[in-house]
């Protein structure tokens, strides 16, 4: 397993650097830069200024001689500063990346358990009223875009109902405790168990029902097994070999939820920079960013592989 890892690291490795430089090109593409920024909020800027920063941020040089400089400095993990903020990168990035990681995992591990949960039991009740109440939950998440669902829970459980807060992260002036803080992840962590949870819910529904037809499912029942044993240990852990795999290759999406939530919510995590990055010409942070969320998709996949294994014993990673 440890040669198949590393083979996986080095793999990763070059899909970053190819990544790299696309989003660095798209970057660099974009209409504006900095200096177009700085000059409009300074318009006392003449020819010669905007000349004069152009060649000290390095911008008057091609778009590969750029890149490369830029390669080169990262590989000494130095990337650069952010314009916006005016320090480096990776000090601006290590407080958002720490708030995003708390929000992705208490959401993924809220929604995985719940879809699972709901999938098997909709598996179960195939054809009952709880089956289709089930199914109509799952689709009516699928169906609605993430930043309406997020105004719909804003609606009903900030402004009517006052239960939880619209938006931000603590209460200014408050005691700065778990629970102040926790009231401010309900509505975040609802909405992406609400939009990501219902696909994963059909998935694991139509496994556990192929699963169920299998022979050794029948057999199991022959010699005895009850129902419980029967569900968890041989029908769900092969069940979710297939769940695993879309969990892991929806992760780039769970990212993507994550940018318009952290925005809709006035979170200050990696959507919410990466978003303000891109609107600002950034192009450091955004960068890193992009780059960032490229990363966990690529270990997310890894994990997933290694969990086949765990799931499925003849699967080999040799």
């Amino acid at each position: 397993m440890l040669r198949f890892i590393l083979s996986r690291l080095v793999q990763s490795l070059v899909v970053l650097l190819v990544m790299s430089f696309v989003i660095y090109g798209l970057i660099g593409l974009m209409p504006g830069d900095p200096i177009d920024v700085m000059v409009n909020s300074n318009p006392g800027y003449t020819a010669a200024d905007v000349a004069r920063l152009r060649a000290q941020y390095g911008l008057d040089q091609p778009l590969l001689a750029r890149y490369w400089h830029w390669l080169v400095a990262a590989s000494g993990l130095d990337f650069g500063y952010s314009r916006t903020y005016q320090q480096p990168v990776l000090a601006i990035m290590l407080p958002a990346l720490l708030q995003t990681a708390k929000l992705v995992l208490i959401a993924f591990a809220v929604f995985s358990t719940l879809a699972v949960t709901l999938g098997v039991i909709a598996s179960l009740y195939r054809g009952t009223i709880v089956d289709r109440a089930i199914n109509l939950l799952a689709f009516a998440g699928i169906s609605i875009p993430v930043f309406f669902l997020a105004l719909i829970l804003i609606y009903l459980f900030a402004v009517r109902l006052g239960w939880f807060p619209a938006s931000g992260m603590f209460t200014i002036g408050g005691p700065q405790s778990f629970a102040d803080s926790a009231k401010y992840y309900v509505l975040p962590v609802l909405t992406l168990t609400a939009a990501f949870g219902g696909s994963f819910t059909r998935f694991t529904r139509a496994s556990m029902i192929e699963v169920l037809r299998m022979d050794y499912i029948r057999t199991a029942r022959a010699k005895g097994a009850g129902p419980t044993r029967i569900v968890l240990k041989h029908a769900l852990r092969n069940a979710l070999i297939p769940v695993v795999t879309v969990l892991a290759l929806s992760f780039g999406s769970l990212m993507g939820g994550v940018l318009i939530t952290e925005t809709m919510f006035a979170q200050r995590g990696m959507g919410k920079l990466i978003f303000e990055a891109i609107l600002g010409n950034d192009f450091n942070l955004a960068l890193m960013g992009l780059l960032f969320a490229t990363s966990a998709t690529l270990f997310s996949n890894l994990l997933a592989d290694i969990a086949y294994a765990w799931l499925d014993p003849r699967i080999s990673l040799t």
